[in-house]
């Protein structure tokens, strides 16, 4: 287990955004990217959570919707990396994994690619 603040880890987390190829954020639109610990015992444990209507199923989008949300779950990420290369690693795979819920990939898919 790893352990960086609340604030290395936002830096961490602008850093691997930033990183991310202009193709696969390009069409990100009024989407939040939030950072929260998973309270204990809930379950599943999750790295992150997409929260919103992914885009290939929205109808019209319009003015004064609430943003969709990516939240990453610093604890749950801190618990299963061993150092901070790992933990890195994991914020980059959990930030695609849930840019793909956006554009509408499903877990099986998001699998196939390697984004799971």
């Amino acid at each position: 287990m790893v352990e960086i603040s609340d604030a290395d880890f936002e830096a961490m987390v602008a850093e691997e955004y930033e990183a991310l190829p202009d193709g696969m954020v390009r069409g990100l639109e009024n989407v939040a990217i939030l950072i929260a610990n998973q309270p204990v015992g809930e379950r599943p444990r999750l790295f992150g959570l997409y929260s919103g209507r992914p885009l290939k199923t929205r109808g019209v989008y319009g003015y004064g919707e609430l943003p969709d949300r990516i939240t990453l779950f610093k604890n749950n990420m801190q618990a299963h990396s061993a150092d901070l290369d790992a933990l890195r690693l994991r914020v980059r795979i959990t930030l695609v994994h849930e840019i793909g819920h956006y554009f509408g990939l499903d877990d099986t898919r998001l699998r196939e690619l390697g984004w799971a």
